[in-house]
């Protein structure tokens, strides 16, 4: 019998992902802002954006390797992070900014698969306009944050926000080449990015709202 070295090692990786994406979600659930630490908000908007890296890596993955069963349980697991990330938005800004954020954050993955499709199809095109969309769609995140909170700039957060969609591509990239070691290195850059996001929206938020946060 042949063995399919590539799908046990997603399958594995999903298996390790969806174990963390737990404690993430612990994290989330926890995270009440009246009387939290800042720490612990920091610690949990780190744990929900990195699980977000992991589960749609996961996701592309099985995409381009053509394993539909394992793409739609790892596309699951990534729209139930989303929600997460919104639920951590609301409990900070309220139901409204929940609701605005989810379809706003769901964009972005799917211009994540228009890309990995022109990737599969080999479609220039397709994997042009998806990129182009990415980066527009960097500005309207900024533009979101910037709205809800004085202490992000628009520019800045839609900066980080382009690094991680770079960064995105440069993991479904290597997942096309088949090169296993650089696909793992491109996923751990990723996913180590995301901190740079996290950090500073977790200091902005503390900023905003300092009777609701006690320091460390």
């Amino acid at each position: 019998m042949k063995i399919d070295c590539k799908k046990i090692i997603g399958a594995a990786m999903v298996a390790a992902w969806l174990g963390a994406g737990c404690a993430a979600n612990a994290a989330a659930a926890e995270m009440n802002p009246h009387g939290a630490m800042a720490a612990d908000l920091r610690t949990g908007l780190n744990s929900l954006f990195r699980e977000h890296v992991f589960l749609a890596a996961a996701a592309t993955g099985a995409a381009l390797g053509g394993r539909d069963g394992e793409f739609k349980a790892a596309a699951g697991a990534l729209d139930g992070n989303s929600i997460d990330i919104a639920k951590a938005i609301g409990s900070v800004y309220g139901a409204g900014a929940e609701q605005a954020f989810l379809p706003l954050w769901r964009r972005h993955i799917g211009f994540v698969v228009d890309y990995t499709v022109g990737v599969a199809t080999r479609d220039d095109a397709k994997k042009s306009k998806a990129v182009n969309d990415l980066v527009q769609y960097t500005q309207d995140f900024g533009a979101f944050l910037a709205s809800a909170n004085p202490n992000l700039p628009k520019d800045g957060v839609a900066n980080l926000v382009k690094d991680h969609v770079l960064t995105l591509k440069d993991v479904i990239d290597a997942q096309a080449s088949g090169d296993m070691s650089k696909t793992f290195t491109a996923i751990r850059n990723a996913a180590g990015h995301m901190g740079m996001i996290a950090d500073p929206l977790a200091a902005a938020i503390v900023k905003q709202f300092p009777d609701r946060f006690a320091s460390r």
